[in-house]
Formats: structure tokens, C-alpha cells, sequence
């Protein structure tokens, strides 16, 4: 953008324009003399001392020039600026007022004329040079004027259609056709039971207890209520589309009949209003409508929503972890019980119930028979070594030995190798200690598997979120909306920006134009 240097203007006053008009006219018509020029006056030569004592009074440049002028009009000749202030001083005339060039073109007072009869008018006779160049400086200042005021009365014009109009409308229509709309504010939080069993460690166990735990539930929970669902959902159980197509709300804020989901979502967005405050873990809500019981009824309703939406939540999720904690144990149960019929089945065809106690008895019974054994080969020893032992109880003795060792024999097979038509003891033993290790290792894994289940069920309680209202829903007694001269206000602010906006864009296109 170009913008034109502006140059200093100075007026400089001639001899002529100082005699009055009324005179200049008397001149020009020849009825009055014109004034006797001012006699020169003789100069006298300035000293250095003067020039310099004029020089350091510390003068403008302004006061100088005007000095010179004042001396080219009293016909005094000067060689510069210092000069002129010396000689006007000589002759006594104050160089720095305007006044005294006043009395010295002044001439000596001429006698008014006698009263005679007023002539008859005369074509007027052609204006001085000077006069028209005053006239035509005064055209020019009436011209400015009268242009500053055409662009005040432009400008004011403007301004009364373009902001103060808009603005009384909109003010008009806040103070006496705008429906009073009442709001109904309250405050929710959603919360995290406490553990009963060992806290979880990390991150999860630094933020349990604190809003960061619930951060991510609180915006989901407050999308849900900006969300169509919730809007579809109070209009079909509370009539809201109902409510705001009733004829008494005015018509800019009414909804119209038949109206579109989209539409009733817009006008939802604008009376329900929701924020979240991360810092505090706080859901703010404010219900407006056109009935102070009616936007406490949504806003419960809203409420109620809610806490249906954080339920479901973290139902899933406990559901499955109790779900799989469920399952293994009932695998495990039912194995240990598996386990159990088939230790029971081994006892009853293997007669055996104690393998240990079995193979201890039977070892006791080939130690005793062993013992007796030896006893029977002493007394047999004792017998032979008589002079004439006697047969019958020689072979009686040999008799029972070798019963016994038969019976020792018998024992020690049926601890090792098994017959026909049973198995031997150490594999009865084998397979009956395999059934109790198995019975046993399934009762571990069922103990195992009541331990998850219980673990998972703390940690399924641990999941479960509530909400909880810290500001309860209260209808108001007064109207909250509209705000008359707040929002008055701020529609002259708007309209005045936009103008503003408008005119700055318009003067520079201009300018860019013109230059």
C-alpha cells in the first residue's frame, strides 16, 4: 500500500488582505482613497555583537522567516534572518507579532462620507486578484466541510444498517419474543471398587484409586451421552423431540413438526451440554428445556444412561475372566474325580488298599518264616549230631524245613513274578502307586485351579466400576436462558468485528486499485 507525501502548507498574507473586504470594495468602486504607502525606513547597519546576542536567544526557524516577512512588508532591505529581528527592533516594531504589520500598513483614517441618497446599483466591478484567491480558498474549506460531513452522514449510515440495526433486532428478540429456558446442572464420577485381595503392581497399582484409573471409562461414558444412541433413547422413553415442538417456544428455537433425527441431534448438541474435567475425573451436565421439571427428568434419565454404559463396560471382562477360571476348574475336578474312580477300581481287583502296608506284611512273613527256618536247621543240627539219632524226628525236622522253604519261595514269587492267573505283587504295587500319584497330582491341580478362580473373582470385583453423583439434578425456580443483555452485547460486538472486517478489506482493495 501507497500512501502520498504530505507537504507542510503555509499561509502567507499579502498586503491587500489585510483591509477589510467592505474597503477593498470602497477602493474598487472609487469612492475611497486607497492607503498612502508606509514611508521607507533607513536601515542602520547591524554590529557583530547584536548578530550574535540575536543569535544566541535561541530562535525558532518559524519566528525568523516571519521576521524577514515582516520586514519585506515594512520596505526594509536586510542581508538575512538575524538581520531583519535587528532592524525591525531599530525602527520599533516587534517582528514576532502579527499586529504590528497591522499599524504600520494602516494610513491615516479618512473622513467618512456625508449621507447621500443610496445610488442606483451598478454592475459590480471585476474582484482584486486577492480577493478571488481568498474567495476561492474559502470555496475550497466549504468543500472539505461539506465532504467530512457527507462522510460522517455515510459512515453513521453504515453503522445504524449494519450493527446498530442487526444489533437492536437481535436485543428485540431476546428481551421480548425469546422463550425462557431453564438448565439443570449436575455432577457425576465414575469410581473403582478397592481391591480385597494383593494389589495389582506397576502402573496399574501407582494409578488405582486416582482419576487416571477411571480416564478412559469417564470419556467413554461422555461420548455415549453426546452420542445419537442417547438421544434416540431419551427421545423414545421421555418425548424429547416432543417436547421441543410444543407451539409455545418460539420459533427460532422450536423444533418443527415431523422434524428429522439430524435435526433433533442439533438442537440435542445445543441443550444438553457435557464436559469432562480430567484433573478432578468429574462429568459435568446440563440439561436445558422449556420446563424446569422436564430438563431435571432428562437429566436423571441422562444419569441413569450412564451408569447402565459403565456397567456394561466391564461386564464382558469380568465375565470372561470368570469364565475361564470357571472352566479349569471344573476340567480339574473332573479329572482328580477320573483319577479317583480308577485308585478305586485298582483296589478292588488287586483286593489292596495299602500297597506299602501289602509288601510290609508279606516281607514280615518271610523274615518270620526265614527265622523259623533257621531255629527248625538248629535243631535238626542238634539231632545229627547225636550217636544215634532218631529218624523219625530227623525226617519230621527235614519236613518242615523244607515247607518253610517252599513257603519263603511262594512269598518271594508272588512279590516278583506273577502267575497265570495273577500279576505279581510289585507290578500290583506299580500300578496301584501310579493310580495314587495320579489321584494325587489331580487333587493338586484342582487346589491349583480353586486358587485361580479366586483369584479372578477378586480381580473381576477389582474391575467393577460405579458412578456416583456428586451433584444431584435439582430444578431451577428461575430461567437460566436466554441471557438478554449479555447476549445483546455480544451481538453488537460480532456485527461490529464483521463490519470492521468488511471496511478494512474493502480500503485496502481500494487503495491497491487506485495506486
Amino acid at each position: 500500500m501507497t500512501t502520498k507525501p504530505k507537504v507542510k502548507k503555509f499561509r502567507i498574507r499579502r498586503r491587500s488582505t489585510l483591509i477589510k473586504p467592505q474597503e477593498q470594495e470602497a477602493i474598487a468602486a472609487g469612492k475611497v482613497a486607497p492607503p498612502a504607502a508606509p514611508e521607507p525606513v533607513t536601515p542602520v547597519e547591524p554590529t557583530d555583537d547584536a548578530i550574535a546576542a540575536i543569535g544566541r536567544e535561541g530562535l525558532t526557524g518559524r519566528q525568523l522567516r516571519m521576521a524577514r516577512r515582516v520586514a519585506q512588508k515594512n520596505g526594509i532591505s536586510v542581508t538575512s534572518d538575524y538581520d531583519a529581528v535587528f532592524q525591525l527592533r531599530q525602527a520599533g516594531i516587534d517582528p514576532f507579532q502579527r499586529n504590528s504589520v497591522l499599524e504600520l500598513v494602516k494610513g491615516e483614517p479618512t473622513a467618512a462620507p456625508k449621507a447621500q441618497p443610496k445610488p442606483a446599483p451598478k454592475p459590480s466591478a471585476p474582484a482584486a486578484p486577492n480577493n478571488r484567491h481568498m474567495n476561492e480558498v474559502a470555496s475550497i474549506q466549504r468543500d472539505i466541510a461539506r465532504r467530512r460531513r457527507r462522510k460522517l452522514a455515510l459512515l453513521f449510515t453504515r453503522l445504524c444498517f449494519f450493527v446498530f440495526l442487526p444489533t437492536a433486532i437481535v436485543g428485540w428478540y431476546y428481551f421480548n419474543i425469546a422463550t425462557p429456558m431453564y438448565a439443570t446442572k449436575s455432577e457425576i464420577v465414575i469410581q473403582q471398587a478397592q481391591a480385597q485381595g494383593p494389589s495389582a503392581g506397576g502402573l496399574a497399582g501407582l494409578f488405582q484409586g486416582t482419576s487416571m484409573a477411571t480416564q478412559q471409562d469417564s470419556i467413554a461414558v461422555q461420548s455415549y451421552l453426546a452420542s445419537r444412541e442417547a438421544m434416540l433413547r431419551l427421545d423414545a422413553d421421555h418425548g424429547f423431540k416432543e417436547h421441543f415442538s410444543d407451539p409455545a417456544i418460539d420459533e427460532i428455537q422450536r423444533l418443527p413438526e415431523g422434524a428429522t433425527n439430524e435435526e433433533a441431534y442439533k438442537l440435542y448438541m445445543n441443550h444438553v451440554q457435557i464436559s469432562y474435567d480430567p484433573t478432578e475425573g468429574i462429568i459435568r451436565m446440563e440439561v436445558i428445556s422449556a420446563d424446569p421439571a422436564k430438563s431435571t427428568e432428562f437429566s436423571e434419565a441422562l444419569i441413569s444412561y450412564a451408569e447402565e454404559q459403565v456397567d456394561q463396560l466391564t461386564s464382558r471382562l469380568r465375565d470372561d475372566q470368570m469364565a475361564g477360571a470357571r472352566e479349569s476348574y471344573e476340567v480339574a475336578e473332573r479329572q482328580r474325580a477320573d483319577a479317583l474312580a480308577q485308585l478305586l477300581r485298582i483296589q478292588e481287583d488287586f483286593q489292596q488298599i495299602d500297597v506299602a502296608g501289602e509288601t510290609s506284611a508279606r516281607m514280615s512273613q518271610i523274615a518270620s518264616l526265614e527265622s523259623e527256618r533257621q531255629r527248625l536247621d538248629l535243631i535238626l543240627q542238634s539231632r545229627l549230631n547225636v550217636a544215634r539219632p532218631s529218624a523219625l524226628q530227623v525226617e519230621s525236622l527235614r519236613a518242615q524245613i523244607a515247607n518253610i522253604d517252599s513257603a519263603i519261595e511262594e512269598l518271594r514269587a508272588g512279590l516278583t513274578v506273577g502267575t497265570n492267573a495273577n500279576i505279581s505283587l510289585a507290578a500290583r504295587n506299580t500300578e496301584l502307586r501310579t493310580a495314587e500319584e495320579n489321584y494325587s497330582f489331580r487333587v493338586a491341580l484342582v487346589q491349583q485351579a480353586l486358587t485361580q478362580m479366586e483369584t479372578a473373582r477378586i480381580e473381576a470385583n477389582r474391575q467393577v466400576r460405579y458412578l456416583s453423583q456428586s451433584v444431584r439434578p435439582i430444578a431451577p425456580d428461575e430461567a437460566t436462558y436466554p441471557r438478554k443483555f449479555e447476549n445483546t452485547l455480544l451481538a453488537f460486538f460480532i456485527f461490529s468485528g464483521i463490519y470492521l472486517m468488511f471496511s478494512l478489506t474493502a480500503s485496502v482493495l481500494r487503495e491497491q486499485v487506485s495506486s
